[in-house]
């Protein structure tokens, strides 16, 4: 049943959350296309790298081949398997890419058509990820400096230098930059400077009007000489073709090609649509051209350069407009004056965001520019008449050029499907690393810093805390990106100091020119302003302004933050630094088998749900007509094009049951609806993992105190109660996957079989007749999953081998056991078990492996000791001590407390939320209801003061009834607590004071182990507390004997390589402080790398005999090779001086 949810907040939403995946969904179909007639496809994502690249014809050397390879059309099949298919059998949710190429034979004429196959397209999900080798992967945006035209200014020595770049699209040509240097303007591509003069005088330039144009703002201007003067056209081409290619003999024809393929080629130099675009805001021009020359009748002339000098000359002038002349393809000419300043690099109007449609269109590229090459070969060595579409392409370059992406790009990452709000998190990441983009080492101090602009579009607080800080972050709650690549904010129009619903999105350099008020300005009822002045910003700046002066208002407080950090309610109240750590510890929250939803949530919950794909949503409105575990059936009652129904069509639900996520949680849909209930388009029917009735479910609504406990809650440590554990409460299921192969080896086939040598049939129990352990099994570390036997290497057989050989042919051989076990600390319930083998459909194992089997095993984890725990305010610790429920401290009606936060926690860190929360969970608690309490919109603290108060009088007035006595214990507290200052009315009797208490949010709790009140009133309260991913289960490590490094012979290191405990430097140091020496050097030889002396020791244990003196350690060998290699010769001597030869045996004598 549904809980009552009481909703504050006196902000009415203009406009519902977007659609959360949107930014992935709607990239990836303008890649695509897909729905749209051929003819009408717009030059964008895939279309437009075949447009680039094609078509494709060779002339080289002089020799040309008569063939040109043309693109007409491409085309999609249908994909081979469901996304939940490829999972399962390690494959690729992908379709077939069809091309339509056409030859043409230039001398004849001939046209030959062909549809080739250019290898297979990852599609995207539902849910906005890829399922590439079976694993589910997102590829995030990138954020980088948007391609167009930059005014910048540094300081040489105490001289201030202006500089303009022009920067074209990623790897699509070189960046530009021009300066004022000794008063020649010099121009610098690829590292190679030149006077601007000389590419001037090709445009067709002569001495006068490149005087008029570097005179046009000071007449008075002086210049140095010019070295290009009286230079013709072609001069100048030459000599500027010697600068950029010192080694090549000027031609005027090779020279032509290379500026033509420099800067005036659209396939090698593109400002893309962005790029231009923001040339011509800058600039004030209206050109449409993606290059910065263009070439027609054997002349290049300019588009942009020149604009881009002025500009510059003008900002060096210190003019604040320059005047632009514009003129149409008619030859109309229009007259248009832009402001004139430095560019701030960091301003989101300079930054645009690469999604993945872009890259991967980029990437298709980069295949379909390798697989060109490859056909110019082609065409240039076979026999023309022979050739066909299909014989001159090979996909090998495109298929690979995908498969680096998708497996190796650093925007192609593995999902984060820990709860679906990580889920959801990782599909709104924007990233300014990666190809082309900053990295760690290099990005300074400006680029990480939360900009004014980000206002409304980036986060400012969710992003990493470690090295990538800020260079990593997270989209706004309403924000969207336009086709350009820019981040756009939505906001309500205002006209004549009237706010209408009216919602615009802006770019935030649109945004510069507007005076925006805030959403929580006051409104009357008709829309205006109730306020005479109005707290509005302008290029970020507040000021209180006139209601007519304001042009547009906020859509919603919460724009400014992501959906992670809008999941924190009274964020208001947090400390920037803990809310970033609440944000970001909400993605590592574990999801529980008893799902909770918070009982002081924000409002965002439900849309968390819906938006990441965990959760199953019905596309139909109908009634619900079948429902078991396994799939729910809906019948239609309206008509629902998009999911392809009409009114009485049943649409089936499948439901996902105990799988195994990226990060080992269990992903597992129970249905929410019953038979014959009437369900909307919308609405959640199934809930997923970390999923409460539609309602985000990361953790547990739990009683807390906020009090020292005896040290058990010293520096962040927390107790809890037992009674949390017994009723599962934090109770998390978690999969292993192990898989085992087996291969064709030199010594012959490995076998997956039952029969194992030297196994008791009690080992053998609970495996199949193939030697595969039974679904539902109980299994512990060391237990067989998969019997395997391998053959053993084996040496030339005796005779009598070899008469037993003859008699009973090859099964004589010995074979060893290399079954897959339980490693250990794992071991659970056996949930699944998957069988492939070479040959059966849609399986394709790795070359060498005959059959493999993948198990899966549940493990259920309680908490325990060494968990870490945390709330959304930034408030994290590790579980110090669990105790029983009758020795926690319990309020006046007997209820324990579950669990002990430090009160030091929370002052330093100003996480002030938590407090709040906790208050207003307790109403929640007595009452038995939910709050939604927005972020910037909370409910105030005197209505939860009212609350808690209307709360204690129904209390007191059940205690009165009841007849009980007031404690006198309690009246001494509440008579300390007076005299403290704690309550305002010290005098009052104990009504009044309880009542001052409970405005307090305090209240007074009893230690369960001695039954006394404690001294002073403490806040208890219902707080939402999660489990977090790090589980010590998962960090808990033990070794005997293992695996040693083959150089120094030492221990190998960590969990994952069985390794030791590192004894380091102070360690030893501890050791040498308490003077025991045995122990000391048993650490660093008999324990470590004394090799001979480890074994010996090893055997005088077994054996019981004592353990033998260490010998010399393997890593004084090296050192001592190490000093060789220097040419020191160094020599151990023993007590006699006599030469020891620590090497013997291990190498021959010189």
């Amino acid at each position: 049943m549904k809980p009552r949810i009481e909703r504050f907040g006196e902000i009415a939403e203009v406009i519902p959350l977007p659609d959360l995946t949107e930014i992935q969904v709607i990239s990836f179909n303008t890649f695509l296309q897909e729905g749209r007639a051929i003819d009408k496809r717009e030059n964008a994502g895939l279309e437009s790298a075949f447009r680039e690249i094609f078509p494709i014809d060779e002339t080289e050397k002089g020799r040309s081949t008569g063939l040109v390879l043309d693109y007409l059309e491409y085309r999609l099949g249908e994909p081979e398997y469901t996304p939940e298919e490829c999972r399962e059998k390690d494959l690729t949710y992908d379709a077939p890419l069809y091309a339509k190429l056409q030859l043409i034979h230039k001398d004849s004429g001939l046209i030959k058509e062909d549809q080739v196959f250019l290898g297979d397209l990852p599609l995207m999900t539902k849910d906005g990820s890829f399922v590439i080798n079976g694993a589910d992967r997102v590829v995030i945006s990138q954020i980088h400096r948007s391609p167009g035209v930059y005014f910048t200014s540094s300081y040489k020595g105490v001289r201030k230098m202006y500089t303009a770049a022009i920067i074209p699209m990623p790897k699509r040509g070189p960046w530009i930059e021009l300066e004022l240097n000794a008063g020649v303007l010099e121009m610098k591509v690829n590292k190679r400077k030149f006077p601007v003069s000389m590419l001037l005088r090709v445009l067709g330039y002569d001495d006068a009007s490149i005087r008029a144009l570097y005179t046009e703002f000071d007449a008075n201007l002086e210049l140095p000489e010019d070295k290009t003067a009286g230079m013709s056209a072609d001069e100048a081409l030459l000599r500027l073709f010697t600068v950029l290619r010192p080694g090549d003999p000027p031609k005027r024809d090779k020279a032509l090609q290379y500026l033509f393929g420099l800067l005036a080629d659209p396939k090698r130099y593109d400002l893309g649509d962005p790029g231009r675009f923001k040339m011509n805001t800058k600039l004030g021009t209206t050109r449409q051209d993606r290059t910065l020359l263009t070439f027609a009748d054997g002349k290049f002339s300019d588009a942009g350069l020149i604009d881009t000098i002025r500009y510059l000359l003008a900002l060096i002038q210190g003019l604040e407009t320059l005047n632009v002349q514009n003129v149409d393809a008619d030859g109309v000419i229009t007259e248009n004056t832009v402001p004139v300043g430095e560019d701030d690099i960091d301003h989101l109007g300079n930054r645009r965001v690469r999604t993945v449609g872009e890259l991967l269109a980029d990437q298709l590229r980069v295949g379909l520019g390798r697989m060109a090459r490859g056909v110019r070969e082609r065409m240039l060595l076979g026999n023309p008449d022979a050739a066909t579409p299909t014989k001159l392409v090979n996909n090998r370059p495109i298929v690979a050029a995908m498969r680096e992406f998708f497996g190796r790009s650093q925007l192609s990452q593995f999902k984060d499907q820990t709860n679906p709000l990580s889920d959801l998190r990782h599909k709104r990441r924007i990233s300014a690393l990666g190809p082309g983009g900053l990295t760690r080492e290099r990005a300074g101090f400006d680029v990480r810093d939360v900009h004014r602009t980000h206002y409304g579009r980036i986060c400012p607080i969710e992003t990493p805390e470690g090295a990538n800080i800020g260079l990593i972050s997270s989209l706004s709650s309403y924000a969207k990106v336009n086709p350009l690549g820019f981040i756009m904010a939505p906001y309500r129009k205002v006209e004549n100091g009237k706010v209408s619903d009216n919602v615009v999105y802006m770019t935030a350099d649109i945004e510069d020119r507007h005076t925006i008020a805030q959403a929580n300005s006051i409104l009357n009822a008709d829309g205006t302003f109730a306020e005479e002045r109005v707290l509005a910003r302008r290029k970020g700046d507040p000021n209180l302004q006139e209601p007519h002066e304001v042009d547009y208002m906020d859509v919603s407080p919460k724009q400014i933050v992501s959906i992670n950090t809008s999941l924190i309610p009274f964020l208001e109240h947090d400390d920037a630094n803990r809310a970033l750590m609440g944000s970001n510890m909400q993605s590592q929250a574990v999801p529980l088998v008893r799902a909770e939803s918070p009982a002081v949530g924000t409002g965002v919950e439900e849309r968390v749900i819906t938006d990441s794909g965990t959760s199953v949503v019905s596309d139909v409105t109908g009634t619900v007509t079948y429902v078991d575990a396994r799939a729910i059936q809906i019948t239609a009652t309206e008509d629902a094009p998009a999911a392809g129904m009409v009114k009485g069509n049943v649409r089936t639900f499948d439901l996902v049951r105990f799988t195994r996520s990226n990060q080992g949680t269990n992903l597992d849909q129970h249905p929410i609806v019953e038979l014959g209930e009437t369900v909307q388009k919308g609405q959640v029917i199934a809930d997923g993992p970390a999923s409460d009735m539609g309602r985000l479910a990361l953790g547990q609504n739990i009683t807390i105190a906020i009090m020292p406990f005896d040290g058990f809650n010293f520096e962040d440590a927390i107790c809890i109660s037992d009674g949390l554990i017994r009723k599962d409460f934090y109770t998390s299921i978690h999969i292993e996957k192990d898989e085992v192969e087996a291969r064709d080896t030199k010594l012959g086939p490995e076998k997956i079989t039952r029969d194992i040598p030297g196994l008791s049939e009690a080992a053998l129990r609970d495996l199949d007749e193939d030697g595969i352990i039974r679904v539902g099994a109980e299994v512990k570390p060391g237990d067989i999953l998969v019997g395997k036997t391998s053959f053993k290497g084996e040496s030339e057989p005796t005779p009598e081998e070899r008469l037993l050989r003859s008699i009973f042919g090859e099964k004589a051989r010995e074979v060893k056991d290399t079954s897959l076990r339980v490693q250990s600390g794992q071991g659970g319930i056996v949930v699944k078990t998957v069988r492939f083998r070479r040959g059966d459909e849609g399986v394709d194992l790795k070359p060498g492996v005959r059959e493999m089997v993948r198990v899966y095993v549940a493990q259920k984890r309680q908490m325990q000791v060494g968990d870490k725990v945390a709330n959304r305010h930034g408030n994290k610790g590790v579980v110090s001590k669990i105790l029983p429920p009758e020795d926690m401290p319990y309020l006046e009606d007997g209820t324990p407390v579950d669990l002990v936060f430090n009160p030091l926690g929370v002052p330093s860190r100003m996480n002030l939320g938590q407090i709040l929360e906790t208050h207003l969970g307790e109403v929640a608690r007595l009452t038995g209801q939910k709050f939604v309490t927005p972020v910037f919109d909370s409910v105030t603290e005197a209505t939860i003061k009212e609350m808690l108060e209307v709360a204690a009088v129904e209390r007191l007035q059940a205690r009165k009834d009841a007849g009980l006595d007031i404690d006198k214990r309690e009246q001494e507290v509440l008579d300390r607590a007076g005299k403290t200052g704690v309550i305002l009315e010290p005098k009052g009797d104990y009504e009044t004071a309880q009542r001052a208490l409970s405005r307090t949010g305090k209240s007074i709790l009893y230690d369960g182990r001695s039954g006394e009140p404690i001294s002073g009133p403490v806040v208890v309260g219902t707080m939402y507390v999660m489990k977090l991913y790090h589980m010590v289960e998962d960090k808990l490590h033990a070794r005997s004997t293992g695996p040693y490094s083959l150089i120094t012979q030492q221990p190998l290191g960590g969990k994952a390589q069985f390794g030791g405990q590192r004894f380091g430097e102070m360690e030893v140091w501890a050791l040498e402080a308490y003077g025991a020496a045995h122990v000391l050097q048993e650490m660093l030889t008999i324990k470590s790398d004394d090799i001979d002396g480890r074994d010996a020791a090893y055997q005088g244990i077994v054996k019981g005999d004592e353990v033998a003196a260490s010998t010399i350690p393997e890593s004084f060998k090296v050192l001592v090779k190490e000093l060789h290699s220097l040419g020191l010769d160094v020599e151990v001597l023993d007590q006699s001086d006599k030469s020891v030869d620590i090497f013997e045996g291990m190498m021959p004598k010189r």
